[in-house]
């Protein structure tokens, strides 16, 4: 049995809702995209009411120039009425939907559709109902639905135009059946344009001119989709910037700020397979084990939260990549994504950042009387390769090879050496300091060549 088709009107409803849950699934999953709604919907709000005011008290200068009569005062106390009620939208606006918001717009458009089709009861003369549409009041609504772009999202804009659009029908229903007439006005008007049936019906002071009333209502659905399709686009775009703002955010976390800016401007694939050389920087805190069977997870928490602080702003603020978390480890890299002449030096410097942020840290805890605690560093440079690895589904980026490992066996070999770095000979060469009496070579020492676990040679080292 095929399956049953919604007519179109109902499967266009359908793919509004399920994009308007889209949306808010968006929202509730990005905090930026629900920071950017916010500020958009709040700033576009205020901007909304303050225009509004401003032309609403233009219209209020103007009318006196178009009804210079005691009766215009009517209409000028309307306008303080909606102008307040602008401001009291401002103060229940909320992101999302809100029955009072939405209460108080229909209001607005309520009202206004009230004050347009019923005479101004301070009128001097009497007048058929009907004529007020002589002074071609509908544009007003243009300038409240213009307004509400500002405000509002493009459903709402929507609905603005087809409320409008339903009471300025039932409203020209109602002056029809109800409105008051005086039948010696078109009794008068069809003798004057006897033989002119066209001029006759169109100065009628009866007629509520239905053929005009159909032109206003189809103007202004086509002017409520437009602008609810502009108000779609800019929602689609304000989007895509917060989810560019997340992407951005989830590369800081591995990549220090001025890295960030070079990648979101960069066409290259980061994630292509090459072979460069960098610095790998591993850190680990010693006796961590045996630590965390002696504290609380609390405790154990509090300290990796400190320590991931300070390494991580050591490794930033030297230019380096935080690789990846490794327990209580952590391994960076100084030349990745993308390499520069100071990869090594950066990487010596961070190696010397962190023994100074560890000594700072262990003061702070020795005066709140709490154990301190040491870290091993170790520090090599050469070729690695680099790129994406893993399914299509958890893609990673990786840097691996003989570096890292001998970078990893460095750290390791900090224990059995009983210093707190150990830096390869071939990083101190690149960074320009084995052999300089200058900061920071004097801070380190050279040491007879070591043997590393799984490597037949041995590596000239320094330590500190």
């Amino acid at each position: 049995m095929p399956a049953l088709r919604l007519p179109q009107p109902l499967r266009f409803l359908e793919r509004l809702r399920v994009m308007q849950e889209e949306e808010r699934q968006q929202a509730l999953s990005n905090p930026f995209l629900a920071q950017a709604l916010e500020k958009e919907k709040m700033e576009g709000h205020r901007l909304a009411i303050i225009a509004r005011t401003v032309a609403l008290i233009l219209i209020g200068l103007l009318l006196p120039f178009l009804n210079f009569s005691p009766s215009v005062l009517f209409y000028e106390a309307t306008l303080l009425m909606f102008i307040a009620l602008g401001w009291l939208q401002l103060r229940l606006a909320s992101v999302g939907y809100s029955k009072s918001e939405l209460l108080l717009i229909f209001a607005d458009i309520g009202l206004l559709t009230l004050l347009f089709v019923t005479p101004n009861p301070f009128l001097s003369q009497e007048v058929p109902t009907a004529f007020m549409y002589r002074f071609d009041n509908f544009i007003y609504f243009f300038i409240f639905l213009a307004l509400g772009t500002l405000a509002y999202s493009y459903r709402t804009v929507w609905a603005m135009g087809t409320w409008i659009v339903v009471l300025w029908l039932l409203g020209s229903v109602g002056v029809s059946w109800i409105g008051h007439k005086i039948p010696d006005l078109s009794t008068a008007a069809a003798s004057a344009f006897a033989g002119y049936p066209l001029i006759e019906d169109e100065l009628d002071p009866n007629s509520v001119q239905p053929g005009v009333r159909v032109q206003e209502l189809v103007v202004m659905l086509i002017v409520a989709a437009i602008l609810a399709i502009k108000g779609w686009r800019s929602n689609q775009l304000l989007m895509r910037q917060a989810n560019i703002a997340a992407e951005r955010a989830n590369l800081s976390r591995y990549f220090p700020s001025s890295l960030v800016d070079v990648l979101a401007s960069t066409d290259r694939d980061i994630g292509a397979v090459r072979t460069q050389d960098v610095a790998v920087l591993f850190t680990d805190i010693v006796g961590f084990t045996k630590f965390a069977e002696d504290h609380s997870p609390e405790e154990v928490m509090e300290l990796l939260r400190h320590y991931h602080a300070f390494v991580e702003r050591s490794i930033f603020q030297n230019g380096g990549t935080l690789d990846k978390y490794l327990g209580d480890g952590v391994m960076a890299t100084f030349g990745t994504p993308e390499t520069g002449p100071g990869d090594a030096a950066n990487a010596l410097k961070a190696a010397m950042q962190l023994i100074e942020e560890t000594e700072s840290f262990n003061k702070d805890r020795e005066a709140h009387g709490q154990v301190p605690v040491n870290v091993s560093i170790g520090v090599h440079f050469g070729p690695v390769i680099l790129g994406d690895i893993g399914p299509s589904r958890r893609l990673e980026f990786a840097v691996v090879g003989d570096t890292v490992n001998v970078a990893s066996r460095l750290e390791a070999s900090t224990r059995e050496l009983g210093c707190k770095c150990v830096v390869s000979e071939e990083l101190m060469r690149r960074a320009g300091l084995n052999g300089d009496a200058s900061e920071p070579a004097t801070r380190f020492a050279h040491r007879k060549p070591i043997k590393l676990r799984g490597r037949q040679n041995e590596i000239d080292v320094w330590t500190v």
